[in-house]
């Protein structure tokens, strides 16, 4: 059975390492901020720390705080129902979570990437692309954490990955999740024949 899985944690933990691994590994991913930066461009909208957030509030005023999922919920589907393994970046809301577990009930399995407070904010300054200074990205997680219940969907993970070390440490503990993953979809075919 292909699998599902939503990669959720505060900007910086290294959710990017994970998705673009196993986007590596050949899972189909969707990358939710894209559609944010797809639909700015669109508009003509500089992207910039407060305009990425002006927007983001202003489509989820717009379609609710569901927005990103449910514009990109048949993108998703058709994914998965190709039967390839698909892995979500950016899952924010505890509101997306809820449109995409209705969906995909079981199936979807989210993991968190977690990592210390100052070790995410040296991060964000120094990465190349998207860089924040200290003030923007306190800004940010305070918007995202108070405006778009981005709490939810991590306190509720499936999985954690405590990811203060090497890129290669933090592939290390996604690979032991996915080995449990795939250990518990073999004990459930056990228990349902």
């Amino acid at each position: 059975m292909n699998q599902l899985i939503a990669v959720v944690g505060m900007a910086g933990t290294g959710k990017s390492v994970i998705t673009d691994y196993l986007e590596e590994q050949g899972w189909a991913k969707v990358y939710f901020g894209g559609l944010v930066y797809e639909k700015m461009r669109e508009e003509g909208i500089e992207i910039t720390p407060d305009s990425q957030k002006e927007f983001r509030e202003k489509i989820r005023e717009q379609y609710g705080m569901a927005a990103v999922a449910i514009l990109l919920l048949p993108k998703i589907k058709k994914l998965y129902e190709e039967g390839k393994n698909v892995v979500l970046d950016g899952l924010y809301s505890w509101e997306e979570y809820k449109v995409l577990e209705e969906e995909f009930q079981d199936v979807l399995k989210l993991v968190c990437v977690v990592t210390n407070k100052d070790k995410r904010y040296e991060r964000v300054a120094i990465r190349p692309d998207r860089p924040f200074s200290r003030e923007d990205i306190i800004k940010r997680d305070l918007s995202e954490i108070e405006n778009l219940a981005k709490g939810g969907p991590i306190a509720y993970a499936d999985y954690f990955i405590l990811n203060n070390g090497s890129m290669e440490e933090e592939v290390t503990q996604l690979k032991d999740i996915l080995k449990q993953m795939r250990g518990k979809e073999d004990k459930d075919e056990v228990f349902n024949q």
